[in-house]
């Protein structure tokens, strides 16, 4: 009997490159390949705050920093479980149906996925902004500091990406993630890339 692979996703909500990764991890290739994924918030706006942005970058990471935080301070009060539920009903609204009313979309999306509410204060807590710091600095401990969203350890091994658009289905999902696990497992392995020439096509 084979035993599942561990998979952490990293994500921060607000990310639309994670949404359709984790679509493609999640809906195309988890039901068909023996995964154990965690997934794992982060905060883009912590990771970026002593890096040199554009002003319009940094303004939407500090508008939606909420996101990330709300999913957190759940976590900590009801554990992993709620994650993934919460994830998808703050991306769904986000990223395919293209709101931005963050405090609107936070108390939907608790509702939906049936987790009790949290209030600003919690999401804004010393306790909840300690830990997403932590959750960042733990993918840096994993990837360096080239990291963003989405960053996937396969059984020890992380790396950045993959960032595809639009997310594959079907088999080509399948040989995505089979070559991904493959490249990830190669000593001394470090990076593959090319300048993305069309942005987020949600389906």
């Amino acid at each position: 009997m084979t035993s599942a692979t561990p998979v952490t996703f990293h994500f921060d909500p607000t990310c639309p490159w994670a949404w359709m990764t984790s679509r493609w991890l999640g809906d195309e290739v988890a039901p068909h390949r023996e995964l154990d994924i965690t997934w794992e918030p982060m905060s883009l706006f912590y990771l970026n705050e002593s890096r040199d942005i554009p002003d319009e970058y940094r303004d939407m990471l500090t508008a939606k920093q909420d996101l990330s935080g709300a999913v957190v301070a759940a976590r900590l009060r009801d554990g992993d479980a709620v994650v993934k539920p919460l994830y998808d009903a703050i991306g769904n609204r986000l990223h395919p149906g293209g709101r931005q009313d963050v405090e609107q979309i936070i108390t939907e999306a608790f509702e939906e996925a049936g987790v009790a509410p949290v209030t600003v204060e919690e999401i804004r807590s010393d306790a909840v902004q300690d830990e997403l710091r932590a959750l960042t600095r733990a993918v840096i401990d994993k990837v360096g500091e080239d990291v963003g969203t989405p960053t996937i350890d396969i059984d020890g091994a992380a790396f950045f990406g993959p960032v595809v658009t639009p997310a594959p289905k079907g088999q080509a999902a399948l040989d995505l993630w089979d070559g991904s696990r493959l490249v990830a497992g190669v000593p001394g392995f470090y990076e593959i890339k090319r300048t993305r020439t069309a942005g987020p096509q949600f389906d």
